[in-house]
Formats: C-alpha cells, structure tokens, sequence
C-alpha cells in the first residue's frame, strides 16, 4: 500500500477545531514521501478555504491536493453537457464552475442539467420546488448530485446533507442522480486517477461508515474508520466491516507501520 485518501471534516478537524494529533499525523505522511489527497465531500467551501483552513489548524496543502465534489461535477459538466447549467450550491463555489454556461437562478426551464449541493438553510420549498420544476421539462435534464452524504456534525448537533434533497428529487422526478462525490466509485476513480495510485494500493481514511468506508472498499480501496466526527458506535453493526478502527487520525501513522 503506498496511497493515502484523508477525509477533512470528522477526521482532521472538527466544526472549529482540529482533531488532536492531526497534524502531526499529516506531517509524517508528508515526511514520509507518501502519495496522499484530501478527498472531501464538502460542497459549501472553495477549495482555496480549505487550504486556508487547513493551515490555520497546522496542516499544510494545495488546492491540487484537494478533491471536492463541485471540481469532479465541473469537469464532468464540461465533458457530458451541452446547454445551460442550473446550479443548487452555495454561491462560494460558483468559480469551480469556471467556463460553464450557467441557467438564469429564476429560470424554471431550459436546463440541460441540474446540480444539486448542500444548500444548508437556503433549502426550502420554493427552492426545492424550482429544482423539482426543472427536472420536469423536456427534454428531461440530467441530475447531478454533489455527494450523497446523508448528514454530518456542525457546532449545534447533526444536520441533514445534499442525500436528503437528492433523494426527494429522484422520488419526484423518477430521474436517477448521478453521483460525483462519496460514495460513487466514479469519484474515488477520479481520486485514484489524481493519485497516481491503483485501488489496491490506496487506503481511506473518515469517519461515515457509508460515504468513506463501504464506497471507498466497493471502489476496491482499503478503509480505515476513526472513532471521531460522525462515528458512532452502531456503525460497527451495519455489517461494515472496516479494515481498521481507530480512535482518531492520531494513530494512524502508528498503524501504518503496523500492517
């Protein structure tokens, strides 16, 4: 195994605070010359944020070295459609979108594809309603979602994510999304492909049973699971079976020279 995928929030840091020994885990990866990329589902925050963010907890990276959802939509929108865009994502990401020819934000036809992020509290029902309108047009647009994580942990507790909306879409629609986050095997692909590193020789690392852990080992990757972020302690009664448990990113160098 020589490839390393971290996920970012629940992993290397938490709401506003870094998990402790993170960085220090981070620096020992780079240290050792390992191939590693941050592979996040995060859809609300640019990637230069991330780096900002990351450094202010210690960690060094590039935006080259961050693969979010919103980038892997943008390449593939430029590749597969031809035709106006209608984007649901928080306007901090609209310069990932780079080139892309954007539908109106009122517009409730003419859409040759509909993206669909974590709006957070923007969702509501007019919103959800124009987006569920547009699908419903001919000729019908294709549904790319950013990711199907279901939740995560913020400051104040769980809040839904982008699956929630994804999935009352699909149900209303009857249009199958396609998926360009965690945990379509598409996007550990794409992670692979930027890595320079085959599924077997690649682990992951995060804390969602499903996103991180069941995606990244259908993709064919190894999964590690920390016992930090959304874990909880059922996870390990799914019938999951992560390649490791750990309880936190801490202790993953140590792990590592264990195998």
């Amino acid at each position: 195994m020589s490839g390393i995928l971290f996920d970012l929030d629940g992993v290397l840091y938490l709401c506003r605070e870094a998990i402790p020994g993170a960085a220090a885990a981070v620096a020992w990866v780079r240290q050792q010359q390992l191939p590693h990329l941050f592979l996040t589902n995060t859809t609300s925050l640019p990637r230069q944020y991330l780096v900002e963010r990351l450094a202010g907890y210690g960690i060094q990276a590039e935006p080259e070295s961050i693969l979010t959802p919103p980038v892997a939509a943008a390449n593939w929108l430029r590749t597969h459609i031809e035709g106006p865009v209608a984007l649901f994502v928080p306007e901090k990401t609209l310069g990932e979108y780079a080139g892309i020819e954007i539908l109106d934000s009122q517009a409730e036809s003419g859409a040759a594809a509909v993206v669909i992020g974590d709006l957070g509290r923007r969702w509501d029902f007019t919103t959800l309603n124009r987006a569920f309108r547009l699908l419903m047009q001919e000729p019908r647009p294709r549904l790319v979602a950013l990711g199907m994580t279901r939740y995560w942990r913020a400051y104040d507790g769980l809040r839904l994510d982008v699956a929630a909306f994804v999935a009352a879409l699909e149900h209303a629609s009857g249009i199958k999304a396609e998926v360009l986050g965690k945990p379509a095997a598409a996007f550990y692909r794409d992670a692979l492909a930027q890595l320079g590193t085959t599924a077997a020789q690649t682990v992951m690392v995060g804390d969602d049973i499903q996103g991180d852990i069941r995606g990244a080992q259908e993709a064919g990757l190894q999964a590690v699971l920390v016992q930090t972020g959304k874990f909880r302690p059922d996870d390990l009664e799914r019938g999951i079976r992560p390649d490791a448990v750990l309880p936190s990113v801490a202790a993953f160098p140590c792990w590592w020279l264990r195998r």
